[in-house]
C-alpha cells in the first residue's frame, strides 16, 4: 500500500539474499527444456507483520508439498529497501523469479522492461475477480506487469460511546455518510475538551488527492501526450472542506496537522477526538492498543460525488528474465486463490482485491472489526491520474506536500495553494 503507511516503519530488517548458491537470478539458470529435476522459483516476500509473514510461508511450504516438480524458495524482503534491492537484483539480472512490491512503484521496472507481461498468463477467472479500476493500476503501454491483490481504503474509525451521547448514528456498511453529513456529525461531537474529528496530515498529498475522487478531483491531466497539473472546483473540494472543519467549524483538532495516524492514537483513546479519518489498517491498533472497555466503530468510506478513491495495491510480478515464466503464474494464481487472498488480507488488516475473497473474509471474521466495512470498500478503489504520471515522485516532495502543509497551517489561501500546486507541476512534469 502506500509507502508513507505508518506501519511499515516497524518492520522488521531485510534479510540480504546471500547464499542461494546454484540458484541464480531466476530459477536454475536454464530453459525448461533443459532442466532437470524440480523447477526452481525465488518468491521475494515483504510481508512483515507475525500473523502475514506466517500466511505467507505457510502457503509457499503448501505449494511445495503439492507441487514436488515446482519449488518455490521464501526469500524475506523489508519495505524499507525493497527499491534499491530490485534495482540492484534487475540491473545485475539476479532477481527472484516472483517479485511482491506495490502498484505506484513497479512503473518504472514495467517500462524499463524488467517485469513480465502478465496477461496472458493470468487466468480469465483471476482477472474476472478483480475489477478493471484495480488491472489499470498494474498495467503499463498495454502490458500487465503485476497482479494486484491488497488494497488499502480510506475509513473512518469512531469512538461508539462518543456517538451514543450525541446521538449519532452509525451508518452500514454499504451506506457511508455523505461529505456534508459527516462534517455536519463532527460539529454535533465537538464540545469543550472534545473535537469532533481528527485528521492526521502529517504527510497529506496521497491523502487529498486520494479522496478529491470523491469529486473528481483529478489533478492531473493529460492531452496530447503531455500532463500537466490543473486545480479546479473539483480539485479544491477536499482541502477546502477540511480546512473549514479546522478553521471554520472548529470541529477538528489543529494540533492533529503534524500527526501521523498512529500519534492520534492517544488523544482518540482519551477522548479528545471521536473521529479518526485513517487507513482501514488502523483497526489493527484499535485491536491491539485501545483501552480495556473501549468501544470502537469502523464507518465507511465518505462519500462526495461518490465514494470512489485511489487503489494503490501490493502486488505480484514476476521477472522479464525468468525462465519459468508459467510456472511462477502458476505460483501466483495459487497463492491468490479466494481462500489464500483472504487469509493474507487479515494478516495484513487490509482489503482483498477479488470479490470471492472478500466474501471468504466476511465469513472467517463474521464481519466484525470493521471487516465488513473493508470489504465493501474495495468496490470505491480505482486508478487515479496521479498515479500514472512520470515525475509525481519529485511534484510530491518538492511541491505539493509543503504546499498543503502551508494551507492546512492556514498560511496561504485556496488559491494560492493552487497556484503552488499548478507551478510545481509545470517545473517536474513531462
Amino acid at each position: 500500500m502506500l509507502r508513507t503507511r505508518f506501519r511499515r516503519l516497524a518492520a522488521a530488517a531485510a534479510v540480504a539474499v546471500v547464499g542461494l548458491g546454484a540458484l541464480t537470478a531466476c530459477g536454475d539458470g536454464g530453459d525448461d527444456e533443459a532442466t532437470s529435476g524440480p523447477v526452481k522459483l525465488r518468491f521475494l516476500s515483504l510481508a512483515w507483520q507475525k500473523e502475514s509473514l506466517q500466511a505467507n510461508k505457510d502457503l509457499v511450504a503448501k505449494w511445495n508439498a503439492e507441487h514436488p516438480d515446482i519449488q518455490v524458495e521464501y526469500v524475506q524482503g523489508d519495505w524499507n529497501s525493497i527499491h534499491d534491492q530490485l534495482l540492484t537484483s534487475f540491473e545485475g539480472g539476479d532477481a527472484a523469479d516472483i517479485v511482491h512490491y506495490e502498484a505506484s512503484a513497479i512503473g518504472e521496472f514495467s517500462k524499463q522492461g524488467y517485469l513480465a507481461d502478465l496477461s496472458k498468463l493470468v487466468s480469465d477467472d483471476l482477472k474476472g475477480q478483480i475489477d478493471k479500476g484495480v488491472w489499470d493500476t498494474v498495467t503499463y503501454d498495454g502490458k500487465v506487469t503485476g497482479v494486484p491483490f491488497l488494497l488499502e481504503s480510506q475509513v473512518v474509525i469512531a469512538n461508539k460511546k462518543l456517538l451514543d451521547a450525541a446521538g449519532v448514528a452509525v451508518p452500514p456498511a454499504d451506506g457511508g455518510w455523505t461529505w456534508d453529513e459527516f462534517q455536519a456529525n463532527a460539529q454535533k461531537l465537538t464540545k469543550p475538551g472534545q473535537y469532533g474529528a481528527a485528521w492526521a496530515l502529517k504527510s497529506p498529498t496521497n491523502r487529498v488527492l486520494n479522496l478529491a475522487l470523491n469529486f473528481d478531483g483529478k489533478f492531473f491531466y493529460t492531452d496530447g501526450g503531455r500532463t500537466e497539473v490543473r486545480v479546479g472546483d473539483a480539485e479544491k473540494e477536499v482541502p477546502k472542506r477540511i480546512h473549514d472543519m479546522i478553521y471554520t467549524a472548529k470541529s477538528a483538532s489543529p494540533e492533529a496537522l503534524g500527526m501521523s495516524g498512529a500519534d492520534t492514537l492517544p488523544g482518540f483513546f482519551g477522548g479528545k477526538y471521536a473521529m479518526l479519518p485513517g487507513s482501514v489498517s488502523l483497526r489493527q491498533q484499535m485491536v491491539e492498543q485501545a483501552p480495556a472497555g473501549f468501544e470502537w466503530v469502523t464507518l465507511p468510506p465518505i462519500k462526495g460525488l461518490s465514494s470512489k478513491q485511489a487503489a494503490n495495491p501490493q502486488t505480484l510480478s514476476v521477472a522479464e528474465d525468468s525462465k519459468h515464466k508459467k510456472q511462477a503464474a502458476q505460483f501466483i494464481e495459487f497463492f491468490l486463490n479466494p481462500t489464500n487472498m483472504a487469509a493474507l488480507a487479515k494478516g495484513d488488516w487490509l482489503v482483498p482485491t477479488g470479490k470471492k475473497a472478500n466474501e471468504e473474509l466476511v465469513k472467517l471474521t463474521g464481519g466484525k472489526q470493521g471487516w465488513d466495512v473493508a470489504a465493501d470498500s474495495a468496490a470505491d478503489l480505482t486508478v487515479a491520474p496521479f498515479q500514472q504520471a512520470q515525475g509525481y515522485p519529485e511534484w510530491k516532495t518538492k511541491y505539493a506536500t509543503p504546499a498543503l502543509q502551508q494551507y492546512f497551517a492556514n498560511k496561504i489561501t485556496l488559491d494560492q495553494l493552487g497556484t503552488q500546486l499548478v507551478d510545481g507541476g509545470k517545473q517536474v512534469l513531462r
